[in-house]
């Protein structure tokens, strides 16, 4: 479960802070994109298909978009992200 796993990675984080997760299940991790600005952290995953049938083209468009403040004294250096 998410909460299972949040607990198994706040407690092998130690001393990292856990500011936040996400679940971008279903989105390849070249599609998730990460950027640090202003004092925010914006998590962004899109995903795109386009299929051709006999009808002609149908598109499939997903996204998920998180922002979230740094906290007071974390400078935006120390931000790392796993997926």
């Amino acid at each position: 479960s998410m909460q299972r796993r949040l607990n198994r990675m706040l407690s092998s984080s130690h001393n990292h802070k856990l500011l936040a997760l996400m679940d971008v299940e279903g989105f390849d991790p070249k599609e998730v994109t990460v950027t640090v600005k202003d004092r925010k952290v914006k998590v962004l995953a899109e995903h795109k298909e386009e299929h051709t049938t006999a009808r002609g083209k149908t598109y499939n468009y997903k996204n998920i978009m998180k922002e979230i403040s740094l906290p007071p004294g974390v400078s935006k250096d120390e931000v790392t992200y796993s997926l």
